[in-house]
């Protein structure tokens, strides 16, 4: 079956909003506590770890669980309308001029605070930080990055990016790290043009999960390639999550500055490195390698390796996605996560393909009125 660009939107899309509901009640947690907290591996949409989520330590205030999605998602759609607007590809100015203000102003449904809130409120701290710097600091936006913490704050939403560049994984790598630079810096702003260039590979005709690796390893810098690299190569060993959680992990670890304790953060935590990378994009195709691209097993895995897994199997679930089409996502997951989130998971999608179908039109004129300039230039050979 040929898929289309909006099969493709709505794969990514909804299976990344998927992948972080079911990620995010387990969060934080190893793959150890996860078993003992739910009696076996999480198969699917799971409840609170803590009942009392309202009060308990260091869950509070947030409803994790029960098919909620979390600001992966909230800052994945916001970028959407982003795109909605300028209706064109991105750059920082787009982030100050466009995506602040809507975090700031517009008054949203927020699933884990079961309330209208503005989406300020809900984001972390080192997504407060472009509002900080942009709106109040007024830094020039391609700079604005510098200074914030190094994680995947900025790279958990990219995945639009990656659409509006279907196919075209280089100029999605470009335009993320111009996006991001608004909001990171270092291997961060990395993890973010990587992770938009492996949606943009995987919407390629005949895309695999090998050729999206190989298209992240080609494009990919410093210690982000070479986390991707050796977890990758160790992902080709196994064929099930189960075997692969402790493997991945210890694949990964030389690369990444948190430390073995999730919840307690080493001191080199999060700072500038070219030596280092985030967790979260080398094990999301690492699990992507383990499963072959297939939707089920790369989530699940993603979701059961802890850490912070709401934002890989966000990024699992993307890339999957984008592989294998909306048609790859469970409809019963999908489903509910949308009633429990009190969101339309496709419209985001529909949106978006129609304004990459516009911004390819648009590449497409400005590609042929550079070739007529520059024949006019260089003049006959």
């Amino acid at each position: 079956m040929t898929l289309t660009l909006e099969d493709r939107a709505a794969g990514c899309l909804v299976g990344a909003a998927v992948g972080d509901a079911l990620g995010g009640p387990v969060e934080g947690w190893s793959p150890d506590q996860i078993v003992e907290r739910h009696g076996g591996r999480v198969h699917g949409i799971v409840g609170p770890w803590h009942e009392d989520w309202r009060t308990a330590r260091p869950i509070a205030p947030y409803h994790k669980g029960d098919g909620h999605v979390t600001d992966d998602t909230l800052m994945t759609h916001a970028l959407v309308r982003v795109y909605e607007a300028v209706r064109d590809h991105l750059d920082a100015y787009a982030v100050a001029e466009h995506l602040v203000p809507d975090l700031m102003t517009n008054p949203r449904w927020i699933p884990e605070l079961e309330a209208e809130a503005l989406p300020l409120q809900r984001i972390f701290l080192a997504e407060k930080w472009i509002v900080s710097r942009l709106h109040y600091g007024h830094v020039d936006p391609r700079e604005a990055g510098s200074g914030n913490i190094v994680n995947c704050g900025a790279a958990m939403y990219m995945a639009p990016v990656g659409i509006v560049n279907a196919g075209h994984p280089q100029g999605a790598y470009a335009e993320a790290l111009d996006i991001a630079g608004a909001h990171q810096s270092s291997y961060g702003r990395e993890a973010a043009g990587v992770f938009a260039a492996a949606v943009a590979a995987a919407c390629r005709p005949g895309a695999t999960a090998s050729s999206v690796v190989d298209t992240a390893l080609e494009l990919a810098k410093d210690g982000t390639r070479e986390a991707i690299a050796a977890v990758c190569e160790v992902a080709s060993r196994h064929r099930d999550f189960e075997s692969a959680l402790a493997p991945l992990r210890a694949a990964v670890a030389p690369y990444d500055s948190v430390g073995p304790d999730y919840r307690s953060p080493s001191l080199g935590a999060r700072r500038p490195s070219r030596l280092h990378a985030i967790e979260e994009l080398p094990v999301a195709l690492g699990m992507l390698v383990v499963s072959d691209g297939a939707y089920e097993g790369s989530v699940l895995g993603a979701v059961n390796y802890g850490r912070d897994c709401d934002s890989i199997a966000t990024m699992a679930g993307a890339i999957s996605g984008a592989l294998a089409g909306a048609q790859a996502v469970p409809p019963a997951w999908a489903k509910e996560v949308a009633e429990a989130s009190r969101l339309d998971l496709h419209a985001p999608a529909a949106a978006l393909a129609a304004v990459a179908r516009e911004v390819f039109a648009r590449d497409r004129a400005r590609r042929r009125a550079h070739e007529a300039a520059f024949t006019s230039i260089a003049g006959p050979r």
